[in-house]
């Protein structure tokens, strides 16, 4: 009788060292999904963008992979500083103003572009004649196979004047390289080395 409550009593043991590890294999099991599931909880919560709606409530706007996004962004920078750099009214006022915005966007080598226009009479020529300018760019091609990204941009320049329209070729090469977005660079990227390779007459046309 003894025996056979000695063998039950080691049965029992046997059956709650099972369960143990049992249970034991089960709370490691919840513990690794809910560690995986936290980690891609927040991997994702990453990837969102939080805009403040009128200073009053967060919503999350649908946002993408940086990485689709970023050749658009870099693109729609470069034509953004054309046309601030290209545009040119008349006045003075008008060209600082549209330069200084095109200066946020870029690095010294605009600048010196634009003070050996300053220096070549270019600005006065425009003021004194009562010119306007404009910029159409056509496309913008980029390479984003390395880093800094290699920019080159073919546009057209409408030069108009009281007695005709002249038409330009031109073409453009950069670098770009990634900077802190800010309100006078929403894009985030630096241009760098800005160089002008083609500016030409194509057509002047009596107005």
């Amino acid at each position: 009788m003894e025996f056979k409550t000695l063998r039950n009593i080691e049965s029992s043991f046997k059956q709650i060292r099972l369960f143990t590890f049992v249970f034991a294999v089960l709370c490691f099991g919840v513990v690794a999904v809910v560690v995986f599931k936290s980690y891609q909880f927040a991997k994702e919560q990453r990837q969102k963008i939080y805009v403040l709606d009128n200073g009053k409530s967060l919503m999350v706007a649908l946002s993408q992979d940086m990485s689709i996004n970023r050749p658009v962004e870099a693109r729609e920078h470069v034509r953004r500083f054309h046309e601030l750099f290209f545009t040119v009214a008349p006045d003075k006022n008008a060209i600082e103003s549209n330069v200084k915005r095109a200066f946020n966007l870029a690095d010294q080598s605009a600048f010196n572009y634009y003070k050996d226009l300053q220096e070549k009479g270019y600005y006065n020529r425009i003021i004194s004649g009562n010119i306007q300018q404009r910029i159409e760019v056509d496309s913008v091609v980029a390479n984003f196979n390395s880093y800094p990204y290699g920019v080159k941009t073919y546009a057209r320049q409408f030069i108009i004047r009281a007695s005709n329209l002249t038409i330009r070729n031109l073409v453009t090469d950069c670098f770009l390289v990634n900077s802190v977005r800010s309100d006078s660079n929403p894009q985030g990227f630096t241009i760098e080395k800005f160089n002008v390779i083609e500016n030409r007459d194509v057509e002047t046309v009596e107005r």
